[in-house]
């Protein structure tokens, strides 16, 4: 059974041990309460990896890259893959395991080249990544020396594709709770830097997520949000009538100026916008690590400015805000 023992030592005399038996609580129900059906066979499976050392990790190139090709024999190699293959679809990376390249659906180091050079040095900060996925965007962190990072999704297959390289780097202060954003204690405030890339459209009260961010964090602190947005004025919002992009979940997309309005409403200071960039086929698109349909297939096959449904083209913002 998975256990998150490690984690709770690790917050032993911080702040956040103040919150220990409620996130207990919610992690139990997340995890166990709807139960996924392969996670026993999955949880066996990682458990029965080769105990290696890697030689080398690089948390600081595109790919994350941890041991080389060399400290696997045949027999091991193919129990690797097997266990990576396992767990279909990989969205988020690159990375590289023991010489074993994982092509993700999203070059999501390009996103992180979009947003590494604006936000606060993380040296010595703690840091939750809210949505994090496999939580590839925590491990690139790492390269900064931060003091701890929580990751909170929950995804149980997610959390298996976390299992298998915290497995090897287990001394990484990084870790994944398998929670949503509403999960978490309120007034928390222990987080210098909160992210929240690519789960605000997903959320149907936009004012609600944005509460729960700013409540992660501390006074000052540094809030990463990234999400898509519409071109526009102020006030201006896209509400689709189904899908978007053949995605159900996508509830709004408020027009840039739109969104700085709304965080300043909420509280945040010095708000402000440091890329804009729409999502192409190069950045997001099927592998072999990710054979379903991907945006090439959600887009206008006549015009990549829009969707299959006719709406804009997906079109990102990341924007920085501070806690007062």
């Amino acid at each position: 059974m998975i256990n998150f023992d490690d984690f709770f030592a690790r917050i032993h005399d911080t702040e956040l041990d103040l919150f220990r038996e409620q996130l207990k609580t919610a992690i139990a129900a997340r995890l166990y309460g709807r139960q996924h059906g392969d996670l026993d066979h999955w949880e066996q499976v990682v458990n029965a990896l080769p105990d290696i050392t890697p030689d080398q990790v690089h948390y600081d190139r595109d790919a994350l890259t941890i041991g080389s090709a060399e400290q696997l024999d045949p027999i091991q190699r193919t129990q690797l893959i097997d266990a990576l293959k396992m767990l279909h679809p990989w969205r988020k990376g690159p990375f590289e395991l023991f010489g074993i390249e994982i092509d993700t659906e999203w070059r999501s180091n390009l996103k992180w080249d979009r947003v590494e050079p604006h936000i606060q040095p993380l040296k010595g900060r703690r840091v939750l990544d809210v949505g994090c996925g496999n939580l590839y965007y925590c491990w690139r962190m790492l390269a900064q020396q931060p003091e701890l990072i929580v990751g909170i999704d929950p995804s149980h297959k997610f959390l298996m594709q976390f299992q298998i390289f915290k497995r090897f780097v287990p001394q990484a202060p990084l870790y994944y709770l398998p929670l949503r954003s509403e999960d978490l204690p309120t007034r928390m405030e222990t987080f210098d830097t909160v992210l929240s890339m690519g789960v605000f459209y997903h959320r149907r009260a936009p004012f609600d997520h944005l509460e729960e961010l700013k409540n992660a964090l501390r006074k000052d602190g540094e809030l990463v949000l990234e999400t898509l947005i519409i071109d526009g004025t102020a006030n201006e919002v896209l509400v689709p009538k189904d899908r978007y992009a053949q995605m159900r979940n996508v509830w709004f997309l408020p027009s840039a100026d739109t969104l700085v309005a709304w965080l300043e409403r909420i509280g945040f200071v010095d708000v402000k916008i440091i890329n804009i960039a729409q999502t192409t086929i190069k950045e997001q698109r099927s592998t072999d690590w990710m054979q379903f349909h991907s945006l090439q297939e959600y887009l206008d096959p006549n015009d990549h400015n829009l969707t299959i449904e006719g709406y804009p083209a997906p079109k990102r913002v990341v924007i920085l805000a501070r806690k007062p």
